[in-house]
């Protein structure tokens, strides 16, 4: 099981795994909370002197998968919302549309996680906000998140480094896998059955 656990490790805390990761962390596919930023601060405390890199990798793939959500949100459209996105998420989105437009929108991003950010890139696609605003916005928000996460790591890396040998840790990854395939399946269904009552809403 510790096998398991290390090659996870392994690759979550690459460079690829970092972008590949914050790239489904953007996405409305996988549910990975607090995921993405576990991988910023041990990929930061592996390199320490090129702390910044993981920044750098995690803002261009979460940006990538906010393109495919922002997308999305676009093609379901303001009605389509209501079967993915929660009452109270939803109304919150388009208070914010109406007021101050999709830069105070993306700068929800910088709410301590497990905030559920990923509906409210959804529904700035679907509201139809200034993209470039938006995706401006949204990545200095997340280059100032994720270089805070790093630069901490830089400086507390040899703690972390011994922390990630400990059996604690390893049994704590792989809980987390569990509940993040889980949160990811339950996901999934919700998507695929919002689907099927759109098509049969659209065949009636």
């Amino acid at each position: 099981m510790k096998s398991l656990s290390v090659w996870i490790l392994g690759f979550v805390a690459s460079p690829v795994g970092v972008v590949i990761l914050a790239a489904l962390d953007s996405t409305v596919f996988v549910s990975l909370p607090l995921g993405i930023d576990a991988a910023v601060v041990m990929l930061a405390a592996r390199t320490r002197t090129m702390w910044w890199l993981a920044p750098l990798l995690a803002t261009a793939g979460s940006l990538v998968g906010a393109a495919l959500t922002f997308w999305m949100g676009i093609k379901i459209g303001e009605h389509g919302l209501e079967h993915h996105v929660p009452p109270k998420q939803l109304a919150r989105a388009r208070r914010m549309i109406g007021n101050a437009g999709a830069m105070r929108l993306a700068a929800l991003d910088l709410l301590p996680p497990p905030f559920p950010f990923t509906p409210f890139i959804l529904a700035a696609g679907a509201l139809k906000a200034s993209r470039s605003t938006f995706f401006a916005t949204l990545a200095v928000c997340r280059l100032l998140r994720f270089g805070v996460e790093a630069w901490l790591a830089r400086i507390y890396g040899s703690g972390i480094l011994s922390w990630l040998v400990s059996d604690t840790f390893h049994d704590a990854v792989m809980a987390f896998t569990l509940l993040a395939f889980a949160l990811t399946l339950v996901a999934g269904v919700r998507l695929f059955t919002s689907s099927r009552q759109r098509r049969r809403a659209a065949t009636a």
